[in-house]
């Protein structure tokens, strides 16, 4: 594994952009005949994002038919501390719904998620992750200085080895691990589980910032949602 080129990191605006008026000028998201079955959906934005990136995926939802959930804790400046705060949260969701709850998370937001379905198993339905670096926390990348800029007391493998150690370990729920070769941000096959009845990777060609905006994306979260009952059915389009 090693840091996403400067080439892939220069195009990750420009790809954005130019998806994001592709994706939202032409609204060309594909809508299910069938409605989802209206479980709670919560949603974690990435390093350095809030709310209002994770907004056209959240009305994506809600349009098809499932309950979106903002994370509600601002700006996600990677504090591991608010993972207490979020199972919380979810637990509430959980008692007030009496549904089982599906992760998604983006980037940073999706290692984070992906803790979380560890803690709360038993009330995690699925877990989705989009561009999450849960197995290259450790290896540079081009966003890493933006993390210590925010969190300059933040551990590090030099100081503890076993710190993120435990961010390999897989949750013990349907995951479905999305990840692209073109990410200019963080190493792709840091993105990615190691496959198996529970656990499946999605490839995408995107960029890093694409996964919040790429309608294909979009799409493809709402077929796994659709196919998802109590474990996951696998037929979901590869090759994208």
């Amino acid at each position: 594994m090693k840091c996403p080129s400067l080439f892939w990191f220069f195009l990750e605006i420009p790809r954005a952009i130019f998806q994001y008026f592709i994706s939202f000028g032409k609204r060309n998201f594909s809508i299910p005949e069938v409605a989802g079955d209206g479980h709670p959906v919560f949603v974690i934005p990435g390093l350095m994002n809030n709310s209002w990136t994770t907004y056209f995926l959240r009305r994506y939802l809600n349009r098809i038919g499932y309950q979106a959930i903002d994370w509600g804790l601002g700006l996600n400046t990677g504090k591991l501390k608010n993972l207490e705060i979020l199972s919380e949260k979810i637990q509430k969701i959980h008692l007030e719904t009496g549904e089982k709850i599906t992760l998604v998370g983006f980037s940073l937001g999706g290692v984070m998620a992906r803790e979380l379905a560890k803690m709360n198993p038993n009330i995690t339905r699925c877990l989705i992750t989009k561009g999450s670096p849960f197995k290259g926390l450790y290896i540079k990348n081009n966003v890493t200085w933006v993390y210590h800029l925010v969190n300059p007391r933040s551990k590090s493998l030099e100081s503890d080895p076993d710190f993120f150690a435990r961010f390999e370990v897989p949750a013990p729920v349907p995951t479905y691990a999305m990840y692209s070769k073109t990410d200019g941000i963080v190493p792709w096959q840091g993105c990615m589980e190691v496959e198996s009845d529970l656990h499946q990777n999605i490839e995408f060609n995107v960029s890093h910032f694409e996964f919040g905006v790429h309608g294909k994306v979009f799409e493809t979260i709402g077929e796994i949602l659709h196919q998802t009952k109590e474990r996951p059915v696998f037929e979901v389009a590869l090759g994208i």
